[in-house]
């Protein structure tokens, strides 16, 4: 069929998307990533799907696993997996307003990734206005904590994701309008830096800064920095008074690498690190991590056929391996077949500056519903 003609107006989906990004739902914050999932299960029901609320867990907010009807219901298909937790605190409305501004919309969580996930329900809604059924059947698997690398939920990925024929990721295009076939590797830790309480005006001497340790790891953790591995500090907290020496600090660290034996390689750098002096303690924590994606051969043959699809849409669909993380990390590991940068197209992604390009909301959502159509 002619993919052109499947009704999709971006300026009519935007408004509709609207309240999505009027929605905050930081990561951290249970109740408001609920108030999210409560808004996309609306949406899903309306438009046929059965939806089930899948409790969150270790404090994360509710996740929502949704199934549209089909004659092959039940069967191995397709899983469209998002995200609706975002990087921005409540209030950041305030700062990044939903706004239009020419061909672009401003907002927390329009690129990464929000208008997205909307786009790809909009593809599912659009068939069958168009009275077209995807040859296998549609289930979203949407997900509460992804921006902090998806603790609580990477069991149920992988089990979702075992569970289907083909994993679609709408996470948000690359600048050139193209997809994400690899994804590189990531590990987070937790930081922590002990010293010796003293009072900072009276016996300033007799203390050890817990603050300036962490500060001197600060410097030599990013100077382990490499082509290969690299590796950034993105949160200290330590002290509670001003006039105290601190005895303790704790950070956050992140190093990512584009081959696994890198990242490997960098973890045993971080944990082998120590206190400066005899007097200071300092250990760095692994928690989260995520493997490396190197598509195999079922990937790249899901990618020549969302290539093909786009290319009858007159688009080119270029394709990388790309930093950042998403749980595309996690299914492409698997080795099952699968798909990411399906999204918009825009950026300013965990800024004050995140954008889409007002026209992507169609394109997008028509390539993801050729895409459904074509996969069988």
């Amino acid at each position: 069929m002619d993919l052109t003609s499947l009704p999709f107006d971006s300026a009519e989906m935007l408004q509709r998307l609207k309240p999505w990004i009027l929605c905050e739902s930081p990561t951290h914050d249970p109740a408001a990533v609920g108030r999210m999932m409560d808004l996309a299960a609306w949406e899903l029901v309306s438009s046929g799907a059965r939806v089930e609320r899948i409790p969150g867990r270790m404090g994360f907010g509710d996740c929502i696993r949704a199934s549209f009807p089909h004659p092959k219901a039940g069967t191995p298909g397709i899983l469209i997996m998002a995200h609706l937790d975002t990087v921005h605190p409540i209030g950041t409305l305030t700062d990044l307003p939903f706004r239009e501004e020419g061909g672009t919309c401003f907002g927390p969580g329009i690129w990464d990734m929000k208008g997205g996930t909307f786009a790809a329900l909009e593809a599912v809604r659009g068939l069958a206005a168009a009275s077209l059924q995807s040859p296998l059947p549609v289930t979203f698997l949407l997900t509460s904590d992804e921006e902090v690398g998806s603790p609580s939920t990477r069991a149920l990925i992988e089990a979702e994701g075992k569970r289907h024929r083909y994993i679609l990721v709408p996470e948000p295009a690359t600048p050139d309008r193209g997809v994400i076939t690899g994804r590189y590797a990531i590990a987070r830790f937790r930081l922590e830096s002990r010293g010796r309480p003293s009072h900072a005006g009276a016996a300033l001497a007799e203390g050890r800064s817990a603050i300036r340790e962490l500060a001197k790891q600060l410097i030599a953790i990013e100077d382990m920095t490499t082509a290969d591995c690299t590796f950034s500090v993105g949160v200290i907290q330590g002290g509670q008074w001003v006039n105290c020496v601190a005895t303790t600090c704790t950070g956050e660290a992140l190093t990512m690498a584009k081959r696994q034996a890198d990242l490997d390689a960098g973890v045993a750098k971080m944990l082998a690190l120590t206190g400066s002096t005899p007097e200071t303690g300092f250990t760095a924590t692994r928690t989260v991590t995520r493997p490396v994606w190197e598509p195999n051969n079922a990937c790249m043959a899901l990618y020549e056929t969302a290539k093909g699809v786009a290319a009858r849409l007159g688009l080119a669909l270029p394709h990388h391996s790309a930093g950042g993380g998403s749980d595309a990390n996690f299914t492409g590991a698997l080795g099952l077949a699968s798909i990411d940068g399906l999204g918009l197209v825009g950026g300013g992604g965990h800024t004050l500056t995140e954008h889409v390009e007002i026209a992507s909301l169609a394109e997008r959502a028509r390539l993801m519903a050729g895409l459904l159509l074509e996969l069988n």
